[in-house]
């Protein structure tokens, strides 16, 4: 099994530290994929129209790398927020359901695109605290590996 996380942007060394860690971590369990696309630049103050065109272009990116069979789940502060349990019990669901099919994307500074969040099958929140996307990606994995952790009925820290 597979599991894809779609990212946009690049990560700095401080984050990346730790998603290389949490990626080692999860070897045992899945396989992660790590898709990290160009996010768009724009200007220091943008106006709205500048943040929906750079949120189209980046969109776009993902879609077209998109099997049509992928089940994705998109980050979103404003969806539903997760006890680290019912995360596990999200995703074993989503394994079960959908076998090695399983995506997320973590949209760029600005979020996701309107056109992006049609094609994703579900939402969710890491937490209704706003993250950069970089440390996004960083919790994103931890909350993956505590779920493979609880599902196997394993250890870890609390």
């Amino acid at each position: 099994m597979t599991i894809k996380i779609y990212a946009i942007g690049k990560i700095k060394d401080f984050y990346k530290a730790g998603s290389d860690e949490y990626i080692k971590r999860l070897s045992g369990y899945t396989k992660i994929e790590m898709i990290e696309l160009k996010d768009e630049s724009i200007s220091e103050k943008p106006s709205l129209s500048e943040i929906e065109k750079a949120k189209d272009i980046e969109g776009k990116r993902v879609i077209s790398l998109l099997k049509n069979n992928e089940y994705l789940i998109g980050l979103d502060l404003n969806k539903k927020e997760h006890t680290s349990e019912e995360f596990a019990s999200f995703i074993n669901n989503k394994i079960i359901e959908n076998g090695s099919n399983i995506s997320f994307v973590i949209g760029g500074s600005y979020g996701l695109s309107d056109e992006l969040k049609k094609r994703v099958n579900t939402s969710i929140t890491l937490s209704k605290l706003t993250f950069p996307h970089q440390l996004a990606r960083l919790v994103l994995l931890e909350q993956i590996y505590r779920a493979f952790k609880i599902i196997n009925n394993e250890t870890y820290h609390k």
